[in-house]
């Protein structure tokens, strides 16, 4: 017989998965952009990019902790 909180443990381990799996997505970015040879202002671009995908990833790390911490 499975409990609520075995599968709250199930779901906060697929989802902070997920988190971590966005984290190193967005290291492969980087790496990958490291590559480009571009203008300074695409440069600049990218690198709003990635603090824009990195603010939005930490958002949903901390609405994950924050709905699994309530239970």
């Amino acid at each position: 017989m499975v409990t609520i909180m075995e599968v709250l443990d199930l779901e906060w381990a697929q989802d902070w998965k997920i988190i971590v799996n966005l984290f190193e997505t967005i290291d492969t970015l980087k790496s990958l952009f490291k590559k480009l040879d571009v203008p300074y202002l695409r440069e600049v671009q990218q690198k709003i990019l990635i603090l824009n995908l990195e603010k939005y990833v930490w958002s949903l790390q901390y609405y994950i902790v924050e709905k699994y911490s309530k239970v």
